[in-house]
C-alpha cells in the first residue's frame, strides 16, 4: 500500500483519525509524529510528579511487552530515516 498522510489526535493514548480510513481488522502501520507541540507535561509540585510517575506505570503494566515481541537489534534501534 502506498503512503498516504492521515491526521490524527492523540487522546487518553490513542491516536484519533480526523477523517475516516478503510483498513482490515488488524493492519499494522507505521506512525511518523511531526509535531513541533509536543511538550512534556508541566509537573508542577512533587505530589503531581508522584501522581503523574504513578499512572504512567499502571499504563505500561496494563500494556506490557508480549513475550513473543520481536527483540530490535542494535542497527533496528539506531536507524535513521
Amino acid at each position: 500500500m502506498p503512503q498516504q498522510a492521515l491526521k490524527a489526535i492523540y487522546r487518553n493514548g490513542t491516536f484519533i483519525l480526523q477523517s475516516a480510513f478503510e483498513l482490515p481488522e488488524g493492519t499494522e502501520v507505521e506512525l511518523l509524529v511531526q509535531s513541533p507541540h509536543a511538550v512534556s507535561p508541566l509537573l508542577s509540585s512533587v505530589e503531581v510528579k508522584k501522581q503523574f510517575l504513578k499512572s504512567l506505570v499502571e499504563r505500561m503494566q496494563q500494556n506490557p511487552i508480549p513475550l513473543n515481541a520481536p527483540h530490535f537489534t542494535r542497527d533496528m534501534l539506531h536507524e535513521r530515516r
